[in-house]
């Protein structure tokens, strides 16, 4: 069989080193899904283009790699338009393979590269047997190096097209961005001035986890975290953990008392910075990142830099001089989530969302990965259950949709074998993504789903209150411990405390597949952190 575009799409894929490819296979991406298998990229046949595209952004999120998504052209690619954008609007380097219709006349035809645009993603195409390979190796810069979601448009026609296998070599990464040495100078300056400052590190700062904790320990700054980069500071004495909605009382607290907030590869958007209100009226405010659009793109700032993380920290550090305590004589002891006391709102058949918790945080081995859906639920596990660094947390919320999290789970999982798999859900999100729940028993995934059950749209009920017409968000009670049975999973209701020794079991009986605990909770009234949300809609 003669070498085509398709085979050599592949295979310059596979060179390029690759380390996973999910999708739904049709008629449009069948020979160049198997090209890649052939060349040794696994593959993982997903139930939705959609829970496909997810589980390839969070696959890259956690692995450090281009992720890689292969689709049928035209309702594939739009079957998967909400992982997507997911994955644009966070900077995850994801490559997806879109074949295209060849002609107008095709039911599958329409505007892929509009599309992509529309999405927020980048978008290139294969034009020729003899631009095979500079057309995939542009794309695949372009996703690893800026890190964008790049959509490859594949004509079908150009597919099929006779093309020579051509040797391929790996693309240098281009060296990490040094800021001016006037910014780092200016940024010192800030630091020296400083007597409370906070280093807040977001997702372009989470391979520069050391060097803020050197900086941090020289300028005598607190730390803390936006939500994606949750686990970065793990085990650091003067960590807030995480800021904004999710942040805790002596936290918020803390953080708003401070006179230099210093975002590092951190947006400071609303959601971190609880709509400016963690930023005191006279707090001097600096953001670092390797894109200069970024900075003051959510807020005022004092001070702008460009540059990367790590190197700016390093550079900061070596102009600083003589460590001093500064804002850490004043917070020897940080008070998180679990020294907190509640009143527990449990029933007799409901549980509380924080007892579920913080008992499933003492049950769960300390080698894990959490996945959060969206959804009034979602700060309980965020703020609870703790991981061990910054690669056992993957929070696709960027784009605010539930339904994303079984995918994420799933993603994550296999990036990280080596750590438990944990889904914290709604019944909501759960059961709009439940298909893929056959991915994960297929694959043999220990995966523990923890769906937080209230039988509604949990953020909606709450947000509209009990005098509107809530009869479009509330549902009747799934037991979805029955339903997981039915995709072959293990199925376990929880209503109090005592019924979480069947999580126990299963995790003492070496498991290969999924478990789907059915948590019965009890209404809170209402997150605090659903209220932030709303206040940006």
């Amino acid at each position: 069989m003669p070498t085509t575009v398709a085979d050599v799409v592949g295979r310059t894929l596979a060179t390029l080193g690759v380390g996973h490819c999910f999708g739904v296979v049709g008629s449009g991406n069948f020979r160049l899904t198997n090209a890649l298998r052939a060349a040794g990229v696994p593959f993982t046949a997903a139930r939705h283009e959609g829970g496909a595209a997810t589980m390839a952004d969070a696959y890259a999120r956690m692995s450090g790699s281009v992720g890689l998504l292969s689709v049928h052209q035209g309702p594939g690619l739009t079957n998967a338009a909400t992982g997507i954008c997911e994955a644009a609007k966070s900077r995850t380097p994801l490559l997806v393979l879109a074949p295209e219709a060849s002609g107008a006349t095709s039911n599958f035809a329409m505007d892929q590269a509009g599309f992509a645009a529309s999405l927020g993603a980048v978008a290139e195409r294969v034009h020729s047997g003899p631009s095979a390979v500079a057309d995939t190796v542009r794309a695949w810069c372009t996703a690893r190096d800026e890190r964008r979601t790049v959509v490859l448009n594949l004509p079908l026609d150009v597919q099929a097209l006779p093309a020579d296998t051509v040797d391929v070599a790996l693309p240098a990464m281009p060296p990490p961005t040094r800021p001016a040495g006037e910014a780092v100078e200016a940024l010192t300056a800030l630091f020296r001035a400083a007597r409370r400052p906070v280093i807040v590190a977001g997702r372009g700062a989470r391979g520069a986890g050391p060097e803020l904790r050197r900086l941090a320990e020289v300028t005598g700054s607190l730390l803390a975290t936006s939500a994606v980069a949750n686990g970065l500071f793990h085990g650091e004495p003067y960590s807030l953990g995480i800021s904004g909605g999710f942040a805790s009382p002596a936290a918020a607290r803390l953080i708003a008392e401070a006179d230099l907030v210093v975002g590092f590869g951190c947006a400071l958007n609303m959601w971190t910075m609880r709509h400016g209100r963690l930023i005191g009226a006279d707090a001097k405010v600096a953001q670092v990142d390797v894109d200069g659009a970024a900075l003051g793109a959510h807020r005022p700032v004092d001070l702008g830099v460009v540059g990367d993380s790590a190197t700016t920290a390093a550079a900061v550090l070596a102009a600083f001089g003589a460590g001093r305590g500064g804002y850490r004589e004043a917070a020897s002891a940080i008070a998180g989530w679990h020294d907190e006391p509640f009143e527990d709102l449990s029933t007799e058949d409901q549980i509380d969302a924080r007892t579920l918790s913080r008992e499933l945080d003492a049950v769960l081995p300390a080698e894990r990965i959490v996945a959060v859906d969206s959804g009034n639920f979602m700060g309980y596990p965020s703020a609870y259950l703790r991981v061990p660094d910054e690669n056992g947390f993957c929070f696709t919320q960027a784009f605010q949709s539930i339904g994303l999290g079984l995918a994420t789970a799933i993603g994550a999982a296999l990036a990280r074998p080596d750590r438990l798999p944990v889904l914290a859900t709604g019944d909501g999100g759960f059961l709009m993504s439940v298909a893929d729940l056959e991915t994960a028993v297929r694959l043999g995934i220990p995966l523990l789903c923890v769906v937080y059950n209230d039988a509604a749209y949990g953020a909606e009920v709450h947000h509209f209150g009990a005098e509107a017409d809530l009869s479009t968000v509330t549902f009747p009670d799934t037991d979805i411990a029955a339903l997981a049975a039915g995709f072959g999973a293990a199925g376990l209701t929880v209503r109090d405390a005592a019924d979480l020794r069947g999580v126990a079991d299963w995790l003492e009986s070496s498991p290969s597949r999924p478990l789907v605990v059915d948590a019965k909770i009890v209404s809170d009234g209402g997150s605090w952190w659903l209220a932030e949300a709303f206040k940006g809609h």
